[in-house]
This record gives C-alpha cells, sequence and structure tokens, in this order.
C-alpha cells in the first residue's frame, strides 16, 4: 500500500463524516436549500483561488522538473474548475467579487497556504491531496446512488456538481497528486498530521454551509 492510499484509509472516518453530511446528503437528494448551495459556491471559489496559489507554491519549490510539469498540470485543472464555478455563481446568481470568506473558510486557506509556503514540498502535497480525494470519493459514490436510485423522476438541480467530481478526468488529477506525495512524502507524523488537518477542515468547511459561520 503506498503512503497516499494509508493516509486515505486512516481517515476514512472523517470521509465518512463527509459523505453523510446533511450538505453533502442534500445535494445527493436534490434537496439542499439554494441558499446553502450559493453559499457554498461563493466559498469554495475563494477557497480554490487559495489552493491554485498553493500548486504555484509547490510548483516553484519543485526539486525537480517532473515535479514543476506535473504541479502546472494540476494548477490548470483548479483553473478549470474556477471557471467551472464562476459559470455556477451566474446560473445560482452568487457574485463572487462580494464573497467574505468564513471562518472555516479563512482557516483552511491559511493553512494551506502557510504549509505551502514555509513547509516542504511533501509536506504541501500531504496538506493538498486530501481535498482531491475527498471530492472524488463523493461525486464517485453520489454519481453511483443516484444510478441505482430508481425512485427519482425529477433532475437533480445538483447533478452538473456530482459529475464534475465523479468524472474520470478528475480522478486522474486527484491520482497524478497522490503520486506527488507518494513521491515527495515520507512516512512521518508531521505528514500524518497535515493529512488529517487538511481532512479535518474539508469536514468544518461542509459544516459551515449549513451553520453559516
Amino acid at each position: 500500500m503506498s503512503l497516499a492510499q494509508q493516509l486515505w484509509q486512516e481517515n476514512m472516518d472523517l470521509a465518512q463524516a463527509a459523505l453523510h453530511h446533511p450538505f453533502v446528503q442534500g445535494l445527493r437528494t436534490g434537496s439542499l436549500p439554494r441558499e446553502y448551495f450559493q453559499r457554498y459556491i461563493a466559498q469554495d471559489a475563494y477557497f480554490l483561488d487559495a489552493f491554485a496559489r498553493a500548486y504555484a507554491l509547490a510548483l516553484a519549490h519543485s526539486p525537480d522538473q517532473q515535479g514543476m510539469h506535473d504541479f502546472f498540470t494540476l494548477l490548470s485543472g483548479v483553473q478549470e474548475e474556477l471557471r467551472l464555478h464562476t459559470s455556477y455563481a451566474r446560473q445560482w446568481q452568487v457574485s463572487l467579487e462580494q464573497t467574505t470568506p468564513t471562518t472555516a473558510t479563512l482557516a483552511y486557506t491559511d493553512f494551506l497556504l502557510a504549509t505551502a509556503s514555509l513547509h516542504s514540498v511533501g509536506e504541501t502535497c500531504a496538506a493538498m491531496t486530501p481535498c482531491m480525494r475527498l471530492y472524488a470519493f463523493l461525486g464517485q459514490t453520489l454519481a453511483t446512488a443516484a444510478d441505482t436510485d430508481s425512485s427519482t423522476t425529477t433532475r437533480n438541480h445538483y447533478e452538473d456538481w456530482i459529475q464534475t467530481y465523479a468524472a474520470p478526468e478528475f480522478e486522474t488529477l486527484a491520482q497524478q497528486l497522490e503520486k506527488l506525495l507518494d513521491r515527495y512524502s515520507t512516512d512521518t507524523t508531521t505528514i500524518h498530521q497535515a493529512y488529517r488537518r487538511a481532512m479535518t477542515l474539508e469536514l468544518h468547511f461542509f459544516e459551515a454551509q449549513t451553520a453559516g459561520n
């Protein structure tokens, strides 16, 4: 088992907590209140901007040409995700320019940027991988649930979100970041703590969308 796989399995409790959180289950059933998703879109766009900057810092700190290439590819993927959020914002009438980050969003972005600025590329990978792997897990799991739910007769308003993160292209990006984690990280307490911290912040991020703080 690779280090990335080991870390994911160690944090499956948090992944399951995220999957069964009312916000995520509301996405699955389509019952999530509109205002919660609008809040999420604005906060996630703010978060993704910081995520892209963390990739840029990892690229700058990369010890080899292959790492620079791989981080550039991942940075391009986040830019595409940000364009998708711009489209969502228009569709859901959300003003991204007027977003005030919540406490949970700031805690996550501050953690990512501090790690990418001050610590090793391996630790940066450990801090960033949970976001990619968790979203791939959520998207794929929710898409499978939708395929097996024959009782749904109306289109889920959040189907596009689900399909974005269930897509093979997103899985490829998640795997690429996991390979970078395996390449640049070692099996240390610091790496395990960074991964666990990011997973915890992911859960807090979902919780904040329904609590509004």
